[in-house]
C-alpha cells in the first residue's frame, strides 16, 4: 500500500493543531475545488488528496491511528484485536508464535489470517469505516436527492433525504471496506458541505429574507407578491408597518429532515424604501403632510 503523508499534503507539521488543520484544508480546498478548476484533472486529484487528508487529520481518533500505524492505520483496530487475542491465547499456554507488533503489518496479517485459515478456524473482523465529503447546493437538498459516489472504484447509489444540513454526516450501512474472513463490512460516512445558492438565509428548517416595500404601501397597506423557496405567494401588507417588521409564513420554509411533507417557516422582514429624487411638487405635498401631522 502506498504511503500518503497527509501532513505534507496539507503543508503542515506533525504537531499541527486542529485549528491549523482546518485552516489549511479550507485554503487548499478553495484552491483546487473542481468548480473553480473545470476540466483540470490535476486540480481534481489534488482536491481529492486534501479532502482525504482532512478527513483523517481532523478526526482525533483517526489521526491517532494514522500517527501510530502510518500507511496501515485503517487496520489498527484489527491489529489491536488480534494482538489481544494472541496475548490471551499465550496466557492459556498456546504453543502458537505471537508476531512481534513492531514487525511489518502486511506480514503480520498474512501470518495471522493464513495460519487461521490452515487450521480451519478463521477470526472474523469488521471492515474499516470509510469517509467521504459531498458538496451540494441548497437547491439540491430541497427534495430527496439521488447521488452516485465512487468508493474504492465501486459505484454506490445513495438517496439523500431532503433537509440535510451543512456539516451533517449520514451513515450508509455496509458500504465501507469489506470485512475479513467473513466479517461484516464497515460503513460509509458521508459528510455534506451545503453551498447556499439562493437569496434565503437558512437556520435549520426556517428560512429568512428581506422584502422591500415602498413608502406608500407601508403607510396605506396593500398587496405584494413575494418569492418563497419554490413558488410565489401574495402577501397582504397591513397599513402603517414599521421598518424591520417581521411576518412568519407557516410551512413555507425548508423541509424538516426525515419528516416527509413537513416544513419549517419562512420569516419575512420588511425594509421600507424611502423615495429619492423628489420633484418640487412632491416636496410641497410632503411639506403639507408634515404640517398636517404637526397640527
Amino acid at each position: 500500500m502506498e504511503f500518503k503523508d497527509y501532513y505534507s499534503t496539507l503543508d503542515l507539521k506533525k504537531d499541527a493543531s486542529q485549528k491549523e488543520i482546518l485552516k489549511a484544508y479550507r485554503k487548499m480546498a478553495r484552491k483546487y475545488h473542481p468548480d473553480l478548476n473545470p476540466n483540470d484533472l490535476n486540480a481534481k486529484r489534488h482536491f481529492q488528496d486534501v479532502t482525504e487528508a482532512n478527513e483523517v487529520l481532523s478526526d482525533p481518533v483517526k489521526r491517532k491511528k494514522y500517527d501510530e500505524y502510518g500507511k496501515n492505520w485503517k487496520h489498527a483496530e484489527q491489529f489491536e484485536n488480534a494482538k489481544s487475542s494472541r496475548a490471551r491465547e499465550s496466557n492459556r499456554g498456546s504453543t502458537e508464535t505471537f508476531v512481534n507488533p513492531d514487525s511489518d503489518f502486511s506480514s503480520f496479517f498474512e501470518s495471522l489470517f493464513g495460519n487461521a485459515s490452515s487450521q480451519g478456524s478463521k477470526t472474523k473482523f469488521r471492515g474499516q469505516d470509510l469517509a467521504a465529503n459531498l458538496t451540494l447546493h441548497l437547491t439540491d437538498v430541497y427534495k430527496n436527492n439521488l447521488q452516485t459516489l465512487t468508493i474504492n472504484n465501486k459505484k454506490v447509489r445513495i438517496t439523500i433525504p431532503a433537509g440535510v444540513e451543512d456539516g451533517q454526516t449520514l451513515k450508509i450501512t455496509g458500504h465501507g471496506s469489506s470485512g475479513v474472513n467473513g466479517g461484516p463490512n464497515g460503513d460509509l460516512l458521508v459528510t455534506f458541505s451545503i453551498i447556499n445558492n439562493t437569496k434565503f438565509k437558512r437556520d435549520g428548517s426556517n428560512l429568512y429574507y428581506e422584502v422591500t416595500v415602498d413608502l406608500f404601501t407601508a403607510l396605506l397597506g396593500g398587496e405584494i407578491t413575494i418569492d418563497t423557496f419554490d413558488s410565489k405567494v401574495k402577501l397582504t401588507v397591513k397599513p402603517e408597518i414599521q421598518n424591520g417588521t417581521k411576518v412568519r409564513l407557516k410551512g413555507k420554509g425548508f423541509p424538516i429532515f426525515k419528516n416527509d411533507n413537513q416544513f419549517g417557516d419562512l420569516i419575512i422582514s420588511y425594509k421600507i424604501l424611502i423615495p429619492t429624487n423628489l420633484s418640487e411638487q412632491e416636496k410641497d405635498l410632503y411639506k403639507q403632510l408634515s404640517l398636517l401631522r404637526k397640527n
